[in-house]
């Protein structure tokens, strides 16, 4: 997890807990397959870290645009895996072990 915290953004950190509850929130909809949650949270990811990318850095050309797009898309792909590993270690912390 400290390796993930290097390659994230700080600013962009706190879309690791927002993507885990929307993933809560997705979960307990009937209608959304559980198989579907983590392409969800990954393409909401996405599209959060690009719009901030796009809005916090300015872009005086195509060149600097897809760059940050660049930034955005890798920056949303980690958070959204982030969250999902976190979701993750909450439901095997919660299971008993085989010793047990």
């Amino acid at each position: 997890m400290e390796t993930m915290k290097e390659l994230i953004r700080p600013e962009l950190l706190v879309l690791i807990p927002v993507l885990y509850f929307v993933g809560i929130g997705l979960k307990k909809s009937a209608s959304v397959l559980d198989k579907h949650i983590p392409l969800l949270l990954g393409g909401l990811g996405i599209f959060l870290a690009v719009i901030y990318m796009l809005g916090a850095e300015p872009a005086d050309n195509f060149r600097q645009i897809l760059q940050l797009a660049f930034a955005g898309i890798t920056q949303g792909v980690l958070c959204a895996g982030c969250s999902v590993y976190v979701n993750q270690v909450v439901k095997q912390a919660g299971k008993k072990g085989d010793g047990e």
